[in-house]
């Protein structure tokens, strides 16, 4: 959680650094981003803004999204048919991938620390300096295989 909040001040500072000015509906996305465990998608990002009591357009929750994105600080999924999640890159904090079923849309975060080793690892054998990287897994969840399968 600590690295949670870390995040929010270093997402407000650095906005404020841009000479963007930090506004509400800024501080709003920002929070609402240090306080999710996982992606979420600009709708429901703002969705939740909303249901806490403010009053923010989609369009300011996609800008503040894009400007925390130039600045490294918010990771952008693809998550296929158009769909695109964001969530905080927290330095030095937690770091996992994610799985997406193609059929029911069910996203799942997942850590691996072989894959953490194998990724390095090849990014050294190519001589890369490697800043990030991400994984992202498409198929069929288990629920969804089995419902095939019983089909």
């Amino acid at each position: 959680m600590r690295a949670r909040r870390r995040w929010q001040r270093m997402a407000l500072q650095a906005l404020e650094g841009e000479g963007r000015r930090a506004g509400a509906a800024r501080r709003a996305v920002i929070a609402e981003l240090g306080s999710q465990r996982c992606c979420s998608s600009a709708h429901d990002i703002a969705d939740r803004i909303r249901a806490g009591g403010s009053r923010v357009g989609v369009a300011s929750v996609y800008r503040a999204l894009e400007g925390l994105r130039e600045e490294g600080l918010v990771q952008r999924i693809d998550a296929g048919d158009g769909g695109v999640l964001y969530e905080p890159m927290v330095p030095g904090g937690e770091h996992h991938h994610h799985a997406i079923c193609e059929s029911c849309g069910r996203l799942t975060p997942f850590e691996d620390a072989e894959l953490e080793r194998a990724i390095h690892t090849l990014a050294d054998r190519l001589g890369h300096r490697a800043r990030a990287h991400d994984v992202l897994i498409r198929g069929q969840c288990p629920s969804c295989v089995r419902r095939v399968h019983q089909g």
